[in-house]
């Protein structure tokens, strides 16, 4: 299990107020109403929905993860779904197949769980490739086409997919390809005793979870809003200084003895689109070395692997790639 890279305080401080600053204040205070803790799940996914990216959460089961999405996608204003991925799991079970119609006598197209806007696949690696990779093409073009027929999915559309670290019985791994098409694997660890005790004092008062999502948590944003925003990241600026800090970062993953493969070029493109999102968070309209260095490790850690070596050293890839960015120059802005 590896340890979270942010610390419990990690949400970006505010330098300026602006209004995707305060939309993000706004969506984290709702949240907080309900989830506990996990910081890196939370900045990592809202993050990842206003970069167009997608996320693999590495947990163990029972930490809250079905209830985030629900408390995000209701203080979003989004409509949420939930793919419990098994074996027996066909690409026609979440895309949706045609339905003959005996009214008109014609077949029409029946959508499948996937037409929603933040979809939680639970144990993607639980089902045969054929699945997740429909759920990947999904995910990279927006629309679904069956029967030559294409239908477009409402947007923002974000996908939080997950996998046990440890149960591997039943299991396919999901292939170096499929991986690098998420922005970023998340990492969800057991809450500290603090947040434990809260989640416990919480749940104690026995009030149903369906009650307190729809009388505590308000939608402080809409779909329109959230593709506004979105786009106007791109409006923050990157220093070239900064976008080199990336480069050589990304290359030196190739480069590095403990790895076997290193990162692809998407790396590079998914660290600067999140650190121009972060910043955007923090007020800023300039991105800085500090946003890139807090995202590196969920951008980089799904896309390099360990040399055989490294594995029977028992060498974690959080601890390496750690080491790797301390010896990457840091450049002054």
């Amino acid at each position: 299990m590896h340890d979270s890279p942010l610390p419990a305080n990690a949400f970006p401080e505010f330098h300026e107020p602006t209004a995707i600053r305060t939309v993000f204040a706004r969506i984290t205070e709702q949240i907080d109403k309900i989830f506990v803790g996990q910081s890196e799940l939370v900045l990592g996914s809202l993050v990842a929905l206003f970069s167009n990216g997608h996320v693999l959460i590495e947990s163990v089961p029972g930490l809250g993860k079905t209830l985030f999405v629900r408390t995000l996608g209701r203080a979003l204003g989004c409509q949420f779904g939930r793919i419990q991925f098994t074996a027996d799991l066909m690409p026609s079970d979440i895309t949706g197949a045609p339905i003959f119609d005996m009214k008109s006598q014609e077949f029409r197209f029946r959508a499948g769980p996937v037409f929603t806007q933040l979809l939680l696949a639970d144990e993607i690696n639980r089902s045969p490739a054929k699945t997740h990779a429909a759920l990947l093409e999904i995910m990279q073009e927006w629309r679904v086409t069956v029967d030559g027929q294409s239908h477009r999915l409402a947007r923002p559309f974000l996908v939080l997919a997950t996998q046990n670290p440890i149960e591997s019985e039943g299991t396919y791994n999901l292939p170096e390809a499929q991986l690098d098409r998420f922005m970023f694997k998340l990492v969800a660890n057991y809450p500290g005793e603090e947040e434990e005790a809260r989640i416990l004092a919480m749940h104690s008062l026995q009030i149903d979870v369906n009650e307190r999502l729809e009388r505590e948590v308000q939608a402080v944003t809409r779909p329109e809003e959230i593709m506004r925003i979105t786009r106007a990241t791109s409006d923050v600026q990157v220093d070239p200084r900064l976008l080199d800090y990336i480069n050589r970062m990304v290359r030196l993953t190739r480069r590095w003895p403990s790895f076997h493969l290193g990162a692809s070029p998407r790396a590079g493109i998914a660290l600067m689109q999140a650190a121009r999102t972060l910043a955007a968070f923090a007020g800023r309209d300039y991105a800085v070395p500090d946003d890139v260095v807090q995202l590196a490790l969920p951008a980089l850690r799904h896309r390099v692997l360990l040399t055989a070596e490294a594995e029977v050293e028992g060498r974690r890839v959080d601890d390496l790639l750690q080491e790797l960015i301390r010896t990457v120059e840091v450049p002054r802005l």
